[in-house]
Formats: C-alpha cells, structure tokens, sequence
C-alpha cells in the first residue's frame, strides 16, 4: 500500500484493489487540484478546501459524515468531532475517518480543533498511521497536536495543515518548524510516496515522517 500526500490535508491511498483519496481542495486555495480517479473519496467537513470532489474521476463511493462503510473489503468508520475547542460554535463539525486497508489502520483527523475525548480516542484505538493538522489557526496547533499524538500513540505520524508555498496565498497558517520543535523527532522531506507494509510498520517508538507535495 501507498500513501501519497498531495498538499493540504489531501491525500491519496492505493493498493492493488483500491483508491482512497480523502480531502480534495479546490482550485481557490492552492495550485490546480490533481485529476484523480478513485474507488472512494471521503470529505471530513464542507469547507472548498477540503470538499473538491470535482477533481475526481470515475464514479467514487462518498464519504461526508460519520458513520460505518466497507466499500470494496475497506471498512472506514467516520468518527464525529469538531472544527474548534468550542462545540463547533466557531467553525461547525469534522469529521475523522479510520481506514482499515492491507492490515493497517489508517486514521484521517481532518481539521479537528480540540484534543480528543474518551469516546473518540477508544474509537482510534490501535491506529498504525496517523494523518493530523499542525498548523494552527483553523485547527490544531503544533502543541495541541503533540497532545493528541500522545493520546493515540499511533505508530506512524505524517503532518498536514500547515503553511506550504503552494497555499500560503490563499490560507495562513503556522509553519512545520513549530511542530518539529515540539515534537523533537521530525524526518523531513525523504519520501514523496510512502510504502506502507503492516509487518514492517515501527515497533517501539512513534516514527514521525514529513512527506514531500506530490503535484
């Protein structure tokens, strides 16, 4: 299995069987949005740029909510959550979807604004990967996202939702440096796609890896 992030908080995962692509943006917010053709594309809230599902081809299963789906033997669970620490008062509801494909849980936290509850952390329990904002402003911040590492403890972390020369224009918010230095254990920039094999995922401690914009 591959994961391969294609700016902000979009992301492409494929095996042989399957395409997810979760959270496309719109061609407002960054560079042209990619045109690409999947099984399913999930949307974690109704914000343009993260809900550009015209940018994909073919005729995918829609994920926009919570919920329990298995589209193809991929099971995906849509946990509620929401945008801000205020019950959504400031920016509405989020989505965080977990993918269970090739043996590996996967969880997608979208624009998640808080650290996480009992519920929703037992509802992430045993999560392998872990794709999660760090860029403030509109969501977690590069402290509160150590916190929810340290709640899942997944055994792979990649960052998203931070400040990138490709979205910088249209979209303000903190750089990776804050997030590195908080965390102390970032690898950046070694892998555009990333293999993802179940039997050979970290053991001990949390491997934190930046990924390189696939355009």
């Amino acid at each position: 299995m591959f994961i391969t992030w294609l700016g902000h908080s979009c992301f492409k995962i494929q095996d042989k069987e399957m395409i997810i692509v979760i959270d496309p943006y719109g061609p407002d917010y960054g560079p042209k949005p990619p045109k690409l053709k999947a099984d399913l594309v999930a949307v974690t809230h109704d914000h343009k740029d993260h809900n550009y599902t015209d940018s994909i081809m073919g005729e995918p299963f829609k994920i926009n909510g919570p919920g329990e789906y298995e589209v193809k033997g991929v099971y995906v669970q849509g946990i509620p959550s929401f945008h801000d620490n205020q019950q959504g008062k400031e920016r509405g509801a989020n989505t965080i979807y977990r993918f269970e494909i090739d043996g590996v849980s996967i969880a997608h936290l979208g624009d998640l604004g808080h650290v996480l509850t009992e519920q929703q952390l037992e509802m992430l329990e045993g999560t392998d990967v872990l794709l999660i904002p760090v860029g403030g402003v509109y969501t977690l911040d590069a402290k509160q996202a150590v916190e929810v590492i340290s709640q899942i403890e997944p055994r792979i972390v990649i960052p998203m939702h931070y400040d990138t020369p490709e979205f910088s224009k249209k979209i303000k918010l903190d750089g990776l440096n804050k997030f590195c230095k908080e965390i102390g254990i970032c690898k950046t920039g070694v892998v555009d796609k990333l293999k993802i094999n179940g039997k050979e995922l970290p053991a001990e401690e949390t491997q934190v890896i930046v990924m390189s914009m696939n355009k």
